[in-house]
């Protein structure tokens, strides 16, 4: 057996179409959409915006990133500017007790996203 691809299913909040748009502001590309979701890619990775909305779970709900130099990601966040334009709230990189150096991102439906290095 072999696996080939993991897309995790995120939620998008109250207002997919403003979740849509963060995602497209951030820099994902859109690779299908419909009402119910988008599948949303950036280089090989994917994973589904889904039409939904339950606040316990985007308040837990925490996706780990792996990227090749979290500097430039960094730069890249503030360069777009959705922490001002989103009211959302992202931390600059620093080590975190696991190891890795993170970004701290949260979308504007509570999502917490961990961009590593």
């Amino acid at each position: 057996m072999r696996a080939q691809k993991l897309r995790p299913f995120v939620p998008s909040g109250e207002d997919f179409p403003l979740a849509v748009q963060f995602y497209t502001d951030l820099g994902f590309e859109q690779i299908f959409a419909n009402h119910q979701g988008v599948i949303f890619k950036v280089d090989e990775m994917e994973f589904h915006l889904q039409n939904y909305h339950n606040v316990e779970l985007q308040q837990n709900y925490m996706l780990e990133l792996c990227v090749q130099d979290i500097d430039v990601w960094w730069t890249h966040i503030q360069n777009t500017e959705v922490v001002n334009k989103y009211q959302i709230r992202a931390t600059a990189p620093k080590m975190q007790p696991y190891g890795k150096r993170a970004i701290h991102l949260i979308d504007p439906a509570g999502v917490l996203w961990h961009f590593t290095e």
